[in-house]
């Protein structure tokens, strides 16, 4: 008899564990978004002394983190409010239409276009691979397609990805 019983209470407690983990599984950030999130926050996880794999661990959620993400910076931070510093660091807030201070904010706004880095002092822009592509002194992330309306254009020596 207590077989029976056993079974309805293992059972019931696998349905409630199951039920607990559904939201959190949901809100489980994918490794591909945790990727971006450190891609676009590097210099500044790199500085506080976090590994990109600590950072993964950390913003997925696993066990895999250790005491070394517990930095002020190392936290997952959102990618609406992350901030690559960068040279749109140094020389202040992107101020036109359509330019963003990270990679990921520009890939929100326009995900079916390619995302490109805009030399705000020479209206050159730069594609991902490229040595200028988020490095030169002033400059702001856009969307490929918002880039002739802001006068820009793509540089001589690079082709499209």
């Amino acid at each position: 008899m207590a077989t029976p019983s056993l079974r309805i209470l293992c059972s019931t407690a696998l349905a409630a564990l199951l039920l607990l983990s559904a939201p959190a599984l949901a809100q489980q950030k994918t490794a591909k978004q945790c990727n971006a999130e450190w891609t676009a926050n590097k210099a500044q996880l790199q500085a506080n002394g976090t590994k990109k794999k600590d950072f993964i661990a950390q913003c997925r959620g696993t066990a895999g983190a250790t005491a070394g993400t517990t930095t002020p910076g190392a936290t997952a931070p959102a990618p609406s409010t992350a901030k690559k510093p960068s040279a749109v660091t140094n020389a202040g807030t992107p101020t036109g239409a359509g330019q963003f201070a990270t990679e990921a904010q520009a890939q929100s706004h326009c995900p079916g276009d390619t995302v490109v880095w805009a030399n705000l002092s020479s209206k050159v822009y730069h594609f991902s691979g490229n040595k200028n592509y988020g490095n030169t002194k002033k400059g702001a992330y856009m969307c490929e397609k918002d880039t002739a309306a802001e006068g820009f254009r793509a540089a001589k020596n690079e082709k499209h990805p």
